[in-house]
């Protein structure tokens, strides 16, 4: 008797590279005694307070829940849980007044919902996204998911751990060449930590305009930046005054998982100074009803805290990270000088290149299965290993060229110091029993 098939789609799919070690980690029969996943940007941190004050108190009597009734939200989000991502905003100095939010069950459904919104017909190679290189890999899986084409021009790590933009007139030129709908940056980067600056966006906002596309900023990490003299980056930063015809062209992505220490709690956002594509978004997401209601309504407390307390919230988050980025940075390349390590400058990511370390032939992925499914190292006297993300997945795959992601690696500084502080010197003992098992 034949069996059903799974669809082209289906068959072809593998683990995103974020998920891949952990996956397999859970099949090993025989584990470590401690395991140390760094592989995916699972936040450990409690939530904010405010929020916590609801998620703990969903039965009290001004709880929309304390009668045991969870029904549907409006599909954009509640009225408070939008204000919550423009009061975010608003006390971080923007002007809100023209913004719209759409309220989505976590950021990943609203980089679905914009792929939707900005690139060409499914199956064809219209109007794709543009991105920069290495960039968060879901964008590349949505895109293949939806049958949205996706096209990047790449950063180069330097042996100095830096990342640098391509010069714009290369930008400029694979524009016009693949002619994309929509420009995607990530000003507090992941997954490289790169920080941009005001005038890289504004130059990028400059092609946008140029070139008609829509400029879409993933702003997951906006308050995690490190360099005291930075200011705050945002697509929100740019107007008329500074590039003529950027607005009504901008686009953001929020979320409640990163700053706000809640990924589990699925709640993120779409937010345009577009009323029309606002519009068009919340009647597409109508076939996905609402977002996570309950959620809604931890993060809506968000719209009543007073911008000394987003300010002060945003400082201990940016603390917390430094400290154990700038150790774990400094434990790594004391650990292995050859180690090429990006320069910690913001969000709550590093990526580790080890292509002065190996010996040719090495693939980032083969490291990755073999701490997943067997390797170990004794750490102050306990067996353990780590989970780390591959990059390759990160970057644009491209027939019969070299992927830079073969030699790097993600972390995610998202473990508690005690463990962070152990990753260095796990990491280098790994790679090296690795090494001498491929000799």
């Amino acid at each position: 008797m034949s069996k059903p098939v799974v669809s082209a789609h289906f068959a072809s799919r593998k683990p995103s590279d974020v998920r891949l070690a952990q996956m397999k980690y859970d099949e090993r029969k025989v584990k470590p005694q401690e395991v140390i996943n760094v592989g995916i940007g699972n936040v450990s941190l409690p939530t904010n307070p405010a929020m916590q004050k609801r998620m703990f108190a969903l039965d009290a009597p001004e709880s929309p829940f304390s009668k045991g009734v969870i029904r549907y939200t409006g599909t954009a989000g509640t009225p408070e849980c939008q204000e919550a991502f423009k009061n975010i905003l608003r006390c971080q100095g923007y002007d809100t007044s023209k913004l719209h939010v759409a309220v989505t069950d976590g950021g990943s459904s609203g980089m679905e919902l914009l792929l939707v919104g900005v690139c060409g017909p499914a199956g064809t190679d219209e109007q794709p996204l543009m991105m920069i290189d290495p960039a968060y890999t879901n964008y590349i899986s949505f895109g293949e998911r939806l049958g949205r084409k996706t096209v990047s021009v790449k950063r180069h790590m330097g042996d100095d751990g830096k990342f640098n933009l391509p010069e714009m007139n290369e930008i400029e030129e694979a524009i016009k060449n693949n002619k994309p709908g929509a420009l995607l940056v990530i000003p507090y980067d992941n997954p490289t930590g790169q920080l941009y600056t005001i005038e890289m966006m504004k130059d990028l906002a400059k092609l946008c305009v140029k070139y008609n596309m829509w400029m879409i900023s993933d702003e997951a990490y906006r308050e995690l930046y490190y360099d005291p003299d930075k200011e705050l980056i945002s697509v929100w930063n740019l107007s008329d005054a500074d590039v003529p015809g950027i607005e009504g062209r901008r686009i953001s992505l929020d979320t409640a998982s990163k700053v706000w220490n809640a990924c589990g709690l699925r709640i993120g956002a779409l937010i345009t100074d577009n009323e029309e594509f606002y519009n068009r978004a919340v009647a597409e997401y109508t076939a996905n009803l609402c977002a996570n209601a309950i959620g809604q309504y931890i993060f809506g407390a968000l719209a009543h805290q007073t911008k000394d307390e987003i300010a002060a919230w945003a400082k201990e988050i940016r603390d917390y990270y430094q400290e154990i980025i700038l150790n774990v940075y400094n434990g790594l390349k004391e650990q292995e000088p050859k180690l090429i390590v990006s320069s910690p400058d913001a969000s709550i990511y590093s990526v580790i290149d080890v292509r002065n370390v190996v010996k040719p032939g090495f693939d980032a992925i083969d490291f990755v299965l073999y701490c997943a499914q067997e390797g170990s190292a004794v750490i102050d006297g306990v067996e353990t290993t780590l989970l780390v993300a591959p990059m390759k997945g990160f970057y644009e795959s491209v027939e019969g060229e070299y992927n830079p992601g073969t030699t790097q690696f993600r972390i995610s500084f998202v473990e508690s110091p005690e463990k962070m502080a152990k990753v260095p010197e796990l990491f280098v003992k790994l790679l090296r029993q690795y090494e001498a098992k491929r000799a």
